[in-house]
């Protein structure tokens, strides 16, 4: 499968901070990737180099077949990108903001339809300064999709949004995958993280310290299951054997019965701590 992105070696460093430090990362057209980390890992300055924002130090790069540190109108065009905080035009209603984003593309959606999509055809003609914060981070997905991206970057989108909100989103997020945009999604919700991701990399200490599917990440598929009844627990590879061995020892229901595995949030948390490899 073709990457739309590819990174080797990458590196930067503030002063004396290394904040990324020889960091590798494949993403393939069409996926939705979502990049995990702790706050100083790395992971914004990452994803920024990506966008074009931000200079590296060294290391080689390629985001739609160019190098973002040196971009392209064209190239331009065919990326989405929806920061964590933006500046809207306040004063503009939210139709009028989508259609004047739209001219910047030579091949954008309808301004009306992505305002469906981001679920705001109710509030087309209110003025953005109008708007609650849930629904003005709408406004920025509506303007980070009006153009058509092959590649979309998510930051932190879902931030304001209350539960219904933040389904929806999800929803909207699993169209566009469906219909082949590639998606690079950063966020602090493991349970986002684990409803859209393809695969999740987890970056800390400027480097990626693990990658892989929601269920395999860190080998979470393999990890030992804890079973827990009323007057005792035990972590076991062989959760059944021993949910019928409780059985028999209490004659049918096991009291208190509970078999749980590793979420991805307690793998999450195991490898950023500092002590981690």
């Amino acid at each position: 499968m073709t990457n739309a992105i590819e990174v080797r070696g990458l590196t930067k460093r503030y002063g004396d901070v290394q904040a990324v430090a020889g960091l590798d990362l494949d993403i393939r057209q069409g996926e939705v990737f979502a990049i995990l980390g702790p706050n100083g890992a790395g992971k914004s300055t990452t994803v920024e180099i990506l966008e074009g924002y931000r200079s590296r130090d060294s290391g080689e790069v390629s985001v739609l077949g160019v190098d973002p540190a040196r971009p392209t109108r064209q190239w331009r065009s065919r990326v989405g990108i929806v920061l964590q905080t933006a500046n809207d035009a306040a004063e503009l209603t939210v139709r009028e903001t989508v259609r004047h984003f739209a001219g910047y593309y030579p091949n954008p959606h309808d301004p009306d339809e992505v305002i469906e999509r981001v679920g705001l055809t109710a509030k087309a003609g209110k003025r953005v300064r109008q708007l609650s914060g849930g629904q003005r981070r709408r406004v920025d997905v509506a303007l980070g999709i009006v153009g058509s991206p092959e590649l979309l970057f998510l930051d932190e989108p879902t931030t304001g949004f209350d539960p219904e909100a933040r389904r929806q989103f999800w929803e909207l997020i699993e169209g566009l995958a469906h219909d082949g945009t590639t998606i690079v999604l950063t966020t602090h919700y493991l349970d986002e993280a684990e409803a859209l991701a393809d695969r999740v990399a987890v970056v800390a200490r400027g480097r990626i310290v693990a990658e892989g599917t929601p269920a395999t990440l860190g080998g979470r598929e393999a990890a030992k299951a804890r079973v827990t009844w009323a007057d005792g627990s035990v972590e076991t590879d062989t959760p059944t054997r021993t949910v019928l061995e409780l059985s028999r020892r209490f004659g049918g229901e096991v009291p208190g019965l509970t078999v749980t595995r590793p979420t991805l949030e307690d793998i999450y948390l195991r490898l950023i701590e500092p002590s981690a490899n």
